[in-house]
């Protein structure tokens, strides 16, 4: 039976449609199953998010759904119809609430939960009786409106139950201090990737990686999807790319199984509470590629709640010139208001071939191979990018009475004029130059030994440069322009 979809209430940011009813519905084991059809269209100017509203009965095993919508053709650079998808169960749908059970966003036009399986993207558990939720997300709508179908099946039986899930451990064994290499912003078919968790696993380790972190959009069921893939020679970190429409955030190394929201906008005056919210997780707060292009994707909340942020985002790109820009321009306000610096990060954000895994790859400090260390590391910025494992940099200052500081520390010397070496030793960067930026811009250039191995050293002093960190650039390609990075430090800050 098919049934249009009416609004029946409305909210600043949140629509609500007529609640489709399976009051008539059969139950027990031998019922059949039943299926309910609703179309309708939401016009331009629809709220981020429409819920339609589904009575489940007692007895249901499975709830699956299936979607269409009409992509009208329109005009060039007038935005077409994209329409996501996702639910919520009978706890509600209230939000940071406990009634989330998957989203897919755009990615597949069909879903099915039942309590020992659900398509990726979903949680797997009983399907209770009550009221679900149908989460619909008009993304951009076309000026004729966005026509849609939504079919909900359910079908009955003995319920089953949901397998414990099984997460990563947070500690590999028998890894002590060093340089540890990891990409933290990964998709899988869990959202909308194109790689299961296991060819991400083995592209990992073929990327020379240590580590690596579970990050879905707006789902965290790919948490428990690592089972056999983690090893001695690889940590498996969970969280999630909070995906809103005012900026991509990666919630890194939260405790397993956590949620975080992502149904509010930069005015609603909420992502605070969120940041807090995978704090107290356990994890980190990095905005993801904050000048990318794409429909919300530019970053707009603020760096105030940063833990980290992500200033390269797969092949570089001028979107990463932009973020490394205004990354840099933080860390001289910070020096010069003496307020807190955030470090960068760098993650390839690789969901399909030919994205690369560890294109580029964070390489941290840490005390042994530990989410905890990991993490650490990250927050105190002991940590440099490199586009690939054949990468490595040292990179540190010295000076006074045989004082040093590395990457992420503070070197503290007798007096503002008192001379400071700065030495950075590169290894795999063929054709490259060394750049070495301070709060006054580039101040030192050298070009590396053709081989990409090679030794620069700089004096300078706390008065001329309050940090110093070093970029290690290709051959520019467009005149006038930059060359790619190969390699970014974060910086080692002078105090006289």
């Amino acid at each position: 039976m098919a049934r249009r979809g009416l609004l029946i209430g409305t909210a600043a940011t949140a629509l609500t449609l007529g609640t489709v009813s399976f009051a008539d519905a059969a139950t027990g084991d031998d019922a059949p199953d039943r299926t309910r059809t609703v179309r309708g269209t939401l016009p331009t100017g629809s709220p981020d998010y429409v819920y339609l509203p589904v009575e489940v009965p007692r007895g249901v095993r499975e709830i699956a759904v299936s979607y269409t919508y009409e992509k009208t053709p329109v005009p060039a650079g007038t935005q077409g119809n994209a329409l996501d998808i996702g639910i919520f169960d009978e706890r509600g749908t209230e939000l940071g609430g406990r009634g989330f059970r998957g989203w897919s966003g755009g990615a597949r036009s069909s879903f099915f939960i039942r309590a020992d399986e659900a398509t990726p993207g979903y949680i797997a558990g009983p399907v209770g009786a009550g009221t679900w939720n149908i989460a619909l997300g008009p993304y951009t709508v076309a000026p004729e409106g966005l026509p849609y179908e939504v079919t909900i099946t359910l079908r009955f039986g003995p319920t089953g139950s949901r397998p414990k899930p099984l997460y990563p451990p947070e500690r590999v064994k028998g890894r002590g201090r060093a340089w540890y290499r990891g990409d933290c912003h990964l998709h899988s078919v869990h959202s909308d990737g194109k790689r299961t968790p296991a060819e991400i696993a083995a592209a990992a380790r073929a990327a020379g990686l240590d580590f690596i972190n579970s990050s879905e959009h707006n789902t965290y069921s790919a948490h428990s999807a690592w089972d056999g893939l983690w090893g001695d020679d690889l940590l498996v970190l969970t969280g999630e790319e909070v995906t809103t429409r005012n900026g991509h955030v990666i919630a890194l190394a939260t405790d397993p199984g956590t949620f975080v929201d992502w149904r509010y906008r930069a005015r609603d005056n909420r992502f605070g509470h969120y940041a807090k919210a995978v704090r107290r997780a356990g994890g980190l707060v990095v905005p993801a590629h904050p000048h990318a292009t794409c429909i919300g994707c530019h970053w707009k909340f603020g760096f105030g709640e940063a833990d980290a942020v992500e200033v390269w985002n797969g092949a570089y790109t001028p979107e990463d010139e932009i973020a490394l820009a205004e990354w840099d321009n933080s860390l001289v306000a910070a020096v010069r208001t003496s307020k807190p610096w955030v470090p960068a990060m760098g993650n390839s954000d690789a969901h399909r071939e030919p994205d690369k895994v560890g294109l580029p790859q964070t390489v941290v400090l840490a005390d042994d191979l530990s989410r905890e260390a990991i993490t650490a590391g990250i927050r105190a910025g002991h940590s440099y990018i490199a586009e690939s494992s054949a990468v490595t940099l040292s990179f540190g200052a010295s000076g006074g009475r045989g004082l040093h500081a590395g990457i992420g520390e503070r070197l503290r010397v007798d007096g503002d004029d008192t001379p400071v070496t700065v030495r950075l030793e590169v290894t795999g960067a063929p054709g490259c130059t060394a750049h070495f930026v301070t709060d006054q811009g580039t101040l030192f250039t050298a070009t590396l030994p053709k081989s990409g191995t090679g030794v620069v050293e700089w004096r300078t002093t706390p008065v001329y440069a309050t940090y110093v960190r070093a970029e290690v650039r290709h051959p520019a390609t467009v005149p006038g322009l930059p060359g790619a990075l190969a390699a970014l430090t974060n910086p080692v800050f002078l105090e006289g």
